[in-house]
């Protein structure tokens, strides 16, 4: 009798918790709704510090383990003080977690096994538009290239599959390439 050695693949992703979540959550679409938050304060000039602690979903108030800050600046090049990333870097910081939380997530579920996963978000943007030199310039990106290089016991094809099933369920990259409702309000 033929022994097959077992290998038992480690991402560091509880699929069985999401798989398990995501049954429990189609009997109870009302729990499914969530409510993210952060708060933003102005510092000086264009520095402001943006806070994350709180959200809703499960039906309540939730906390994460500990409150997350965030510093946004603009460069000097901009006549700032460089005390963070600019807001719109925060887009990319958004969709290159999201992308490459998701292709570790998906190789979980496959059963492939990282060795590594490297993602680069480049976003071109003219900033004619922002500063209101020619209103015919969007004041956002123009486009956005993200790049993934991965270290994986698959093929070529397979990681090919795993970025796109991470870009298909990517929350980040659904709200950046589809419509999404803002509404902006004085209290």
């Amino acid at each position: 009798m033929e022994r097959v050695a077992m290998t038992t693949v480690s991402n560091g992703v509880n699929v069985k918790a999401l798989l398990d979540a995501r049954d429990a959550l189609k009997g109870a679409p009302e729990a499914a709704q969530f409510t993210w938050r952060a708060t933003s304060k102005w510092q000086d000039g264009v520095h402001s510090t943006t806070r994350i602690q709180q959200f809703f979903g499960l039906g309540q108030e939730q906390n994460h383990k500990s409150e997350a800050v965030f510093e946004a600046d603009h460069p000097e090049v901009f006549a700032a003080e460089d005390n963070g990333i600019t807001p719109i870097e925060y887009l990319l910081v958004g969709l290159a977690s999201c992308l490459t939380a998701g292709v570790a997530s998906v190789a979980q579920n496959r059963g492939i096994q990282l060795r590594s996963v490297e993602s680069t978000v480049e976003g071109n943007h003219d900033i004619r538009g922002i500063l209101g030199a020619d209103s015919d310039v969007r004041n956002g990106f123009n486009d956005i290239k993200v790049t993934f290089t991965i270290d994986a016991d698959a093929s070529e094809k397979d990681i090919e599959a795993l970025v796109a099933q991470s870009q298909k369920r990517s929350a980040v990259f659904d709200a950046l390439t589809n419509p999404t409702s803002v509404t902006v309000e004085v209290a």
